[in-house]
């Protein structure tokens, strides 16, 4: 812990020694040996110009990646660079909706999503994810009469983030004919498809039908599997040649503001940080076991569902009566940071999200320490 809190990023700044950061979507894993190695060599080379936009090297090396692990090859040609996701789901929806369209969301669901559809200008409309108190799906049905109603896109969190829900191609392929029915669009944010868990599988939106490929954009990054937020790369993905044109009708400086050691990074680890990604996951599994077993034995009123995909658990913790924003509460009385719940919608009140990217004592310390919050507060 000690090393880790000489790191100076948002996670390991923002708040005093004495509190246990397990908020923001950073792992605490030294980064991939392929990648440190890239990134000291660009950095003694002096090579920390302007990244290139033509330059295939990550493209290529993402398109091999996910062939190897999904068993689709998107065409280098089709992919274009830019900062981050968001960028990618702004600049898409500034292209697909008209000012003042409604684009669907589908809480509980990532809170940038409520920033970034009306910095696009268009309007969120909400479509809760169902659920049956045992999985979550998306509002199928839901999303129809959104679309019937007049919004003209969908915004897709696949892996969905904090849940953890990775959807089934046959979901997808049925969203993909609502929307296509409507004449409406997709942008599918699938910044956490490489972390999704042993033994589940990821269906990348573009790949489940003709229909997807015509009215879908795929947002896809490194910077969630291999830790790479603050060094600026991802990637517009299209499947077919209306998409393509729009990407390729973008302003020049949407890939000129990617960041080059980004783009290093991004190369590096789709093509030899593989193991290093295997391993990643590993952990994170192996800390869910720790927190299933955690609360088992000292919060038992806490639920929660093992996620598919990622290092975000979800946690509700309405029984403990710590009201509608728990993670108030935990930081004031157990000193433990976790992300707000009611930020990622209404659907989120007495919920928090916790991020297991760590070592699996964190794991154990917090829930400890949670645990003692709450034996104090009855």
């Amino acid at each position: 812990m000690s090393a880790l809190r000489r790191r100076t990023s948002e996670k390991w700044s923002v708040y005093p020694e004495d509190v246990l950061p397990m908020f923001v979507a950073e792992m605490d894993f030294p980064l991939a040996p392929a990648i440190q190695e890239a990134l000291r060599d660009g950095v003694a080379r002096g090579d920390t110009g302007y990244a290139n936009p033509h330059d295939a090297g990550p493209a290529r090396a993402f398109a091999d990646y996910a062939r190897d692990a999904w068993g689709w090859e998107p065409d280098v040609e089709r992919i274009a660079y830019t900062t981050d996701v968001s960028v990618v789901i702004v600049e898409s929806l500034r292209r697909l909706i008209s000012p003042g369209d409604g684009v669907v969301v589908t809480p509980p669901v990532y809170p940038p999503f409520y920033d970034l559809v009306p910095e696009a200008g268009g309007v969120a409309v909400e479509v809760p994810l169902a659920d049956d108190g045992a999985r979550y799906g998306l509002d199928l049905a839901g999303i129809d009469r959104a679309l019937a109603a007049g919004a003209r896109a969908v915004l897709l969190c696949n892996p969905h983030n904090p849940v953890g829900l990775v959807h089934s191609r046959e979901e997808l392929a049925k969203l993909a004919r609502i929307v296509a029915r409507h004449g409406a669009a997709v942008v599918s944010d699938e910044i956490h498809a490489p972390l999704t868990h042993r033994g589940v599988e990821f269906t990348p939106y573009l790949t489940v039908s003709d229909a997807a490929r015509e009215h879908g954009i795929a947002a896809e990054s490194g910077s969630k599997a291999f830790n790479l937020a603050g060094l600026k790369c991802a990637m517009f993905v299209a499947g077919s040649e209306r998409m393509a044109a729009m990407i390729r009708a973008l302003p020049d400086e949407v890939s000129f503001r990617t960041g080059h050691l980004g783009a290093i990074a991004t190369r590096e680890g789709f093509a030899r940080g593989r193991g290093w990604l295997d391993a990643a996951i590993a952990r994170i599994e192996g800390n869910a076991d720790v927190l299933e077993r955690e609360l088992a034995a000292k919060l038992p009123q806490v639920r929660w569902r093992r996620p598919a995909a990622s290092y975000l658990a979800w946690l509700d913790l309405r029984a403990l009566g710590w009201g509608e924003d728990p993670a108030r509460h935990a930081l004031a009385h157990a000193r433990v940071a976790l992300s707000h719940g009611p930020a990622f919608g209404a659907q989120g009140r007495g919920f928090a999200r916790m991020n297991l990217a760590c070592a699996p004592e964190t794991v154990v310390e917090a829930v400890g320490r949670l645990a003692r919050a709450a034996s104090r507060a009855s």
